[in-house]
């Protein structure tokens, strides 16, 4: 199947493979539990495109009601970008565990090497354990359990996502562990918690073997100002979405290298990467391997060339031997505020690259220091009495370099 497809040779000067959790992963690039591995072919289809694993969607136990309303994706767009963000109301997949055991097997017998990783979610112990029994048995190679979408009444408050809760989160984490015979267990856990490191803490001494860190955020995506509904319109109704994609990324990350700081324990990245770059910078404050949802959804399977290729290249340019290498490179440089050094810095503006826009003139009246003045050739000039070195006009210059901060004595 792999030569129906035209490849960079680029990626295959390096081995890209990372072993996490005691899983090897042909790369760190994985699909993500989405409509996009709802079903076999798809999956299927991403294996023959190059993604290392997959983690399918979220499954149930036979008998419970899976009721999905429709349309369930919105966008959310800004500054003539499309979808800055996608918002879904999906909660699990239509397919019960009966379904999902057979296509375990199927992918398992067609690609003994890729990952495939089951997810489930329970209202009860005994949901939470057939479930891990039954894709174990049929050759699942990870456990992914979904503590970030409501979940009956184990939580302390009916309704809730069950991640937003310390103890419950425990319970079911041993729950799941008791089951789990050989196989790794992921926890994925929700950011919209008080104390996002009590969690991980407990989810580890319940023994866990690795979070994935993390899903989607509660959002109203928008109002159709004409009707007044918000979206997705279901019927003239609509409800929160899950929202995913690059608006969450700087959230994502920072839940990371929160948990990669304070608890040892493995991080799989899932929230907002889109590029190869995404992927190292998940990496690089703690992720071993990285999930892959709205990117994939909107661009398709081929994404993974430029992720491998991308990726490839940064090794090469940065003489690292293999991926693991980037995990935690960032979090020494990570400090709480009051230990930040207090030095001095000023705006230098290169006229040569100035496209005499005035951005940054306006933005630093308006939300600055007013330090940068404007000469009769329209070319911006920084009063270095009045600049503080905030950085606003560095951030909103539209050409890269032509602004930098340089620390002055």
């Amino acid at each position: 199947m792999e030569d129906e497809y035209h490849r960079s040779d680029l990626f295959s000067l390096l081995d890209l493979s990372i072993e996490f959790c005691g899983v090897k992963f042909d790369s760190p690039f994985v699909l993500a539990a989405s409509p996009s591995t709802d079903d076999e072919s798809m999956v299927a289809r991403g294996f023959d495109y190059g993604w290392a694993g997959a983690v399918l969607k979220t499954t149930s136990v036979e008998g419970q009601d899976v009721s999905l309303a429709y349309p369930m994706i919105s966008g959310y767009h800004f500054a003539r970008r499309k979808l800055v963000g996608m918002g879904n109301i999906d909660l699990i997949s239509r397919h019960h565990i009966l379904e999902v055991e057979k296509r375990v097997i199927s992918l398992k017998k067609r690609y003994p090497n890729k990952v495939v990783v089951g997810s489930i979610m329970g209202s009860r112990k005994d949901d939470w354990q057939i479930l891990t029994e039954r894709l174990e048995g049929a050759g699942a190679d990870m456990i992914e359990c979904s503590f970030s979408c409501p979940q009956g009444s184990i939580g302390e408050q009916s309704g809730r996502m069950l991640g937003q809760s310390v103890e419950a989160s425990r319970m079911v984490a041993e729950w799941v562990k008791e089951a789990a015979r050989h196989i790794p267990v992921m926890i994925k856990i929700t950011p919209q918690v008080a104390d996002i490191i009590a969690v991980a803490n407990v989810l580890r001494e319940a023994g866990a073997d690795a979070i994935t860190a993390s899903n989607t955020l509660p959002s109203l995506m928008g109002i159709d100002l004409d009707s007044f509904i918000p979206f997705p319109n279901v019927g003239g109704k609509s409800t929160y979405s899950g929202l995913s994609g690059p608006a969450i990324k700087p959230l994502t990350l920072r839940t990371i290298a929160e948990i990669a700081r304070n608890v040892d324990i493995p991080i799989s990245g899932t929230g907002g990467a889109s590029t190869w770059r995404d992927a190292v910078e998940f990496m690089a404050v703690g992720a071993g391997i990285v999930q892959y949802c709205t990117a994939v959804m909107r661009y398709g399977f081929g994404i993974i060339d430029d992720l491998k290729s991308g990726l490839s290249q940064f090794l090469l340019r940065k003489g690292f031997n293999s991926p693991k290498e980037i995990t935690g490179k960032a979090l020494p440089y990570i400090v709480d505020h009051e230990e930040l050094p207090r030095i001095k810095a000023r705006s230098r503006i290169d006229q040569d690259s100035c496209l005499k826009c005035n951005l940054c003139f306006t933005a630093c009246r308006d939300g600055g220091h007013e330090a940068i003045e404007v000469t009769a050739d329209r070319l911006p000039h920084v009063d270095d009495e009045k600049c503080v070195g905030c950085g606003l006009c560095k951030v909103v210059c539209p050409i890269e370099n032509c602004i930098t901060m340089k620390i002055i004595e």
